[in-house]
């Protein structure tokens, strides 16, 4: 196919001839990939019809080629996938300061791109980047395009995790000030001095969750290696996990319940798996029937892995809002009491590092039921550990 557009030395051609120019380049060194997506294109065709869609396409287009001639490198190359409207730049050129753009390049040229196609084409767009390393004759740089779209959106997720997460650690810094504040500037009894501390040591505690939230959700992407070189006793993160939830359980007046266990351990490290069944544990009491009771169970899924269940029987979680437990800095809609929509999405990324997985489901007991599925260790990892914790 010709290329289209031609401007300042860049043109776009389709993903299949773009494809066979990346072969030779990829043998060099990764070659990073940016791709926009425009989204509305059929919605238009049907409301206003092909030509109108059409239209609105090659307008696109061109802001596309003349915004990456004034951005990029003349020898980077440019692609349009009119079936899946993807528009492709691969940033091959090797006259940058370093052999391959930094992530920095990619985000910062990906911010020009998608913004002058959404001004001028006056459509919503998607954006993503990934690295691609190489193009072989199996559809590759298809799957890479797909690769880039999915790592957009989870970037623009953790954008809006960290803006809600700058919202909620002003509220507990704001309370710790202002209890403070009184402390220095009012002579108050003992019992109402030692409450006030009371509460300024809980909020402090709980800002230092939502600190170490972020910081989780935010090295997630750069620890090298798996988690799973780690392993642990379950029954003793479990012991852990329910004495570190009795106070807040007490307080509300709800009970744990062990109804039964299966020893052995599992394929993550004790820390983690302890924070796990806190995060969860929390969400059950929090959520559950006020005097309410959490039911705690384990039970053998396969020989591959060990299932948590955690019951309340509070209201449940309504089918259509069971996604948005687990998504970073949302909360379903029906949720009830404080909450930053942190300690779920941590649960499952830390479970996904490890092969493992947790479930939402209904209680037989009435409320929601939370599964967590984890690996159990096999006798290298066990050994590991074993060997780790005797020096």
């Amino acid at each position: 196919m010709r290329p289209r557009n031609a401007a300042n030395g860049l043109a776009a051609s389709d993903v299949a001839a773009l494809a066979t120019r990346l072969r030779a380049a990829c043998a060099d060194a990764p070659v990073p990939l940016l791709v926009v997506r425009v989204r509305d294109l059929e919605r238009i065709a049907w409301r206003e019809g092909r030509a109108a869609a059409r239209a609105l396409e090659r307008r696109s287009l061109r802001t596309f080629v003349t915004t990456a001639a004034r951005t990029l490198r003349s020898d980077d190359l440019l692609a349009h996938d009119v079936d899946r409207e993807d528009f492709v730049a691969a940033l091959v050129s090797r006259a940058r300061a370093g052999a391959v753009a930094t992530p920095g390049d990619c985000r910062a040229a990906l911010a020009r791109l998608a913004s002058a196609m959404e001004c001028g084409g006056e459509l919503e767009v998607e954006t993503g980047w990934t690295m691609l390393a190489s193009v072989g004759p199996d559809d590759r740089l298809v799957a890479a395009i797909s690769s880039a779209l999915e790592r957009g959106a989870r970037e623009r997720e953790r954008y809006a995790f960290f803006s809600t997460i700058g919202h909620e650690l002003r509220t507990p810094l704001t309370s710790i000030r202002g209890y403070l504040e009184t402390l220095l500037g009012e002579d108050l009894d003992a019992a109402t001095t030692r409450r006030f501390l009371e509460i300024a040591r809980d909020e402090a505690l709980r800002l230092g969750r939502l600190v170490d939230g972020m910081f989780d959700v935010s090295m997630f992407d750069l620890r090298s290696g798996s988690a799973r070189a780690e392993s642990s006793a379950l029954e003793d993160a479990l012991e852990a996990a329910i004495a570190a939830v009795t106070p807040l359980a007490a307080a509300s007046g709800a009970r744990i319940v062990r109804l039964g266990s299966v020893a052995g351990d599992v394929a993550m490290d004790g820390d983690r798996l302890a924070q796990t069944l806190i995060n969860v544990f929390e969400n059950a009491i929090k959520h559950g029937r006020p005097g309410g009771v959490a039911f705690v169970s384990v039970a053998a899924s396969d020989e591959r892995f060990v299932d948590v269940r955690i019951d309340d029987d509070g209201p449940g979680i309504d089918p259509l809002e069971r996604d948005d437990v687990f998504a970073l800095g949302r909360r379903g809609a029906s949720a009830r009491g404080p909450g930053s929509g942190i300690g779920l999405a941590i649960v499952r990324l830390m479970l996904e590092r490890i092969g493992g997985d947790i479930e939402l489901g209904e209680s037989a007991f009435g409320g929601a039921r939370f599964t967590i599925r984890l690996p159990r260790a096999s006798d290298t990892e066990r050994r590991v550990a074993e060997a780790s914790a005797a020096t």
